[in-house]
């Protein structure tokens, strides 16, 4: 099973989406700055993830949480959380 994911920085208020295998172990190496993309940019929340069953899938949906179409989806999903 493959998970995707979303994380929210305090520091910009803006997202990351990703995917993994092992979502236990992304989120710790997020934590410790092993994650180039991501480590610089501080202390983060784990908003948002779901499943897949293979990493064919995980990808293509990865990706469109990256579109305009995936933020929107992202935003009416969350919309409690993202308003307070």
């Amino acid at each position: 099973m493959f998970f995707i994911y979303v994380l929210k920085f305090n520091k910009d208020k803006k997202f990351y989406t990703g995917y993994t295998k092992n979502l236990k172990l992304r989120l710790e190496q997020h934590q410790k700055g092993m994650v180039d993309s991501t480590k610089n940019r501080g202390e983060f929340k784990i908003i948002y993830f779901e499943g897949c069953i293979n990493q064919q899938d995980a990808t293509h949906r990865e990706k469109y949480l990256k579109t305009y179409l995936g933020k929107m989806f992202l935003k009416n999903r969350l919309k409690s959380y993202l308003t307070g």
